[in-house]
């Protein structure tokens, strides 16, 4: 009887007709919320969150510590062979799924993966039919099934270590379970089997747990919006290697190689025009454009004359000859090109008590910076010389302390001698989370104030508990974490008290407010289209999966498959879910309760949360803010100190041209202009790498003479 009302109920549920584009059409916001779009109301969200908060402790308590043993016993080769073979035994629910779909392709393709890989594969362990034969896999299960048959999904729904899920969601993972042929496992040595493969599957979500744990203020509704989205991708199939290819041909179209031609052409100009005169091997002729993209033998390593105060051009210090510019917007996109393989390699799991990969030898300590308030994390790696150079590293707008390029600018800190601290950015929830209640980030000047009294505290910690004397201290800082470096180093520069050597800032906004207004107006742009916004965000984010999934295994490619839209998509998405993170950490929201405020959140810019929590008694207005809030303001600072560089880029869209002429003409050598890369794409190439090195290597070596 049990069983048959539960079955009643999900087909009740199953079959609710929630018309969620005509709903969606109803909101009037200034961002699109996600979980509406792909989900629907959340009628269960009181419960949902209450089991949600339950999930992340029976994981934190019970199902965790099984992993990490299970890690620590099993070599991560071994985990990757098991895992390879119980989704080989997973056919049956492909197969059938992509009948009833009558997606026949996809059926022939898996019947073959299958009898290859039980076969040549040993069972599943390996993957001939990708490597020899290039037959891709189809992420098919049964609730895709029910999809294609116009199942309606139903409420959204947290049901115990399950977690998120739809009534169509679990109707399709009991389908699922049937098709599987371990759920017919019957002797004790099998079912022994069966547990560990089970537990090695399962194992694979630790690392996505806890990244949502430590990055995002409200894990429930960021779990939700996942959801939500990578369900609607599966159910039309937009997961395939298709979608990802179609993008990639877009680009190679005549079309759009004419307009890269034009973008760069553009980019360049400038500085062709005004830097041909300045070199003794051009003296006689106008270097061209062909010359400049292709790398003409010419040109290697030619460094351009950063400002010519003579006509008052702006031009690049550093010219990416090959850099085939695609858009401001996606160019800054490649800034995810910026890695390190050898960041995470190991022989264990980086689950595994036994990694000892770079990033798992990262410690994470904690200090208190305000009474009764929580304590603050950072994270660090020292050197074995306790009289080592130390270098600090401010991320991004947004960024925390687990963020992957503060890891990869620590590793190659580290391999040049430095001990490494990296902070979170103070605009970002847990750094507000720890700061006394009045706190709002947003005005650099108050906000060096604070990262200076935490970043004392750091090091002051890691001294008297290691008994260290750091020789030397550089502080190195990226985007909005980049703007507050350079206000930090004003204030240093005036009362010396942290002893930092040299500062390195990398694409600060310049004017701030301007930045905001550049960034909301990206943010912002999907109103003016809202047509097929649900597949239009879907297929984006397929693309941006599929490239996550490559990057595991392979380089992505310099090009990225995305429209200038898709960017904005893009980036809007990942921008205001910062400032969401941060206002609902500032409005002290309980998470573990129905929550309104998401309402206030969809409507609320960068300039709007100036307005309401930056302008006030000291402010009458934002005009009033601006000089506050640019790097021009510290002329004095930039005319006469020289412990300092800036990197930036011409095409950086957060700042504009006049912008730059002026830092040039406060700064002249010390700030250093690349010719593409936007906001942070740049930071990828070997050319920038080459230059901080640079910076690295003198500073060290100087502290040393």
């Amino acid at each position: 009887m049990i069983k048959k009302n539960i079955i009643i109920l999900i087909l009740l549920l199953l079959f609710q007709n929630i018309t969620l584009a005509q709903e969606l059409l109803k909101q009037q916001s200034k961002y699109p919320d996600y979980s509406y779009m792909y989900l629907g109301e959340d009628k269960y969200e009181k419960f949902n969150r209450k089991m949600f908060a339950f999930n992340l402790g029976l994981n934190k308590y019970a199902i965790k510590p099984v992993h990490i043993l299970w890690a620590s016993i099993m070599p991560d080769y071994g985990m990757e062979r098991i895992q390879y073979a119980y989704k080989n035994i997973e056919y049956p629910k492909r197969l059938i799924s992509s009948l009833i779909q009558k997606d026949f392709k996809t059926s022939k393709n898996e019947t073959l993966r299958f009898l290859t890989n039980t076969t040549i594969g040993l069972g599943g362990m390996f993957d001939p039919a990708k490597t020899f034969f290039n037959i891709e896999s189809a992420n098919e299960d049964m609730e895709q099934a029910l999809s294609n048959c116009k199942c309606q999904q139903g409420s959204y729904i947290v049901l115990p270590v399950i977690n998120g899920t739809t009534a169509r969601g679990v109707a399709g993972k009991i389908l699922d379970t049937a098709l599987n042929p371990t759920t017919y496992v019957g002797t004790p040595i099998l079912a022994m089997v069966k547990a560990g493969i089970t537990v090695n599957r399962t194992s694979y979500m630790q690392p996505l747990i806890g990244m949502i744990e430590s990055n995002y203020a409200d894990p429930y509704d960021i779990t939700k919006k996942m959801y939500g989205i990578d369900n609607y991708v599966k159910c039309n199939n937009f997961d395939r290697k298709e979608i990802l290819q179609k993008g990639y041909k877009e680009l190679e179209n005549k079309e759009d190689n004419e307009k890269n031609i034009e973008l760069v052409e553009h980019t360049l100009d400038n500085a062709l025009q005004a830097s041909t005169n300045s070199f003794e091997n051009t003296r006689d002729r106008k270097l061209t454009i062909s010359e400049i993209v292709r790398g003409g033998s010419k040109i290697n390593d030619i460094i351009l004359q950063s400002y010519n105060f003579d006509n008052s051009q702006l031009m690049a210090d550093i010219i990416l000859y090959d850099f085939n510019a695609q858009t401001p917007i996606v160019d800054s996109m490649r800034t995810a090109l910026l890695d390190d393989k050898d960041i995470n390699k190991s022989v264990w799991n980086e689950l595994s008590l036994w990694n000892r990969s770079f990033n798992c030898q990262i410690k994470t300590g904690e200090i208190n910076i305000t009474p009764d308030k929580p304590n603050y994390k950072f994270r660090y790696i020292l050197q074995k010389n306790k009289q080592s150079p130390l270098a600090i590293i401010y991320p991004s707008i947004g960024e925390g302390i687990n963020s992957h390029h503060s890891v990869v600018l620590a590793k190659l800190f580290y391999d040049e001698g430095y001990s490494v601290i990296i902070q979170g950015s103070h605009f970002q929830w847990e750094f507000v989370k720890s700061m006394p209640n009045n706190y709002r980030p947003g005005i650099p000047s108050q906000d060096a104030d604070y990262l200076k009294r935490v970043t004392t505290k750091i090091v002051e910690n890691l001294e008297d508990k290691y008994k260290y004397k750091f020789s030397e201290k550089t502080l190195i800082g990226t985007s909005f974490g980049a703007l507050t470096t350079i206000f930090l180093a004003d204030k240093e520069f005036h009362n010396n008290t942290l002893n930092i050597t040299k500062y390195i800032s990398i694409c600060p906004p310049i004017n701030l407010i301007y930045a905001m207004e550049q960034v909301d107006k990206n943010g912002e742009d999907w109103n003016k289209n809202t047509e097929n916004l649900e597949v239009k965000t879907a297929i984006t984010a397929s693309k941006v999966m599929q490239l996550f999934e490559q990057q595991e295994n392979e380089n992505i490619p310099e090009i990225l498959p995305f429209s200038n839209d898709e960017g904005k998509i893009i980036t809007g998405f990942i921008m205001h879910q910062k400032l969401s993170d941060l206002i609902f950490t500032i409005e002290n929201t309980k998470k573990n309760k129905p929550v309104s405020i998401y309402s206030t959140i969809n409507n609320m810019s960068y300039k709007d949360y100036a307005n309401k929590y930056l302008v006030g008694d000291k402010y009458n207005s934002l005009k009033d803010l601006e000089y506050d809030c640019s790097i021009l303001s510290l002329k004095d600072f930039l005319t006469n100190s020289d412990n300092y560089k800036i990197y930036h880029s011409l095409d950086d869209y957060l700042v504009n041209a006049d912008q730059l002429k002026k830092l040039k003409i406060y700064s002249k050598n010390k700030t250093v202009l690349f010719s593409n890369g936007a906001h942070l794409g740049f930071m990828y190439r070997p050319e920038f790498i080459k230059e901080l090195k640079k910076d690295i290597k003198s500073t060290h070596i100087s502290s040393i003479n």
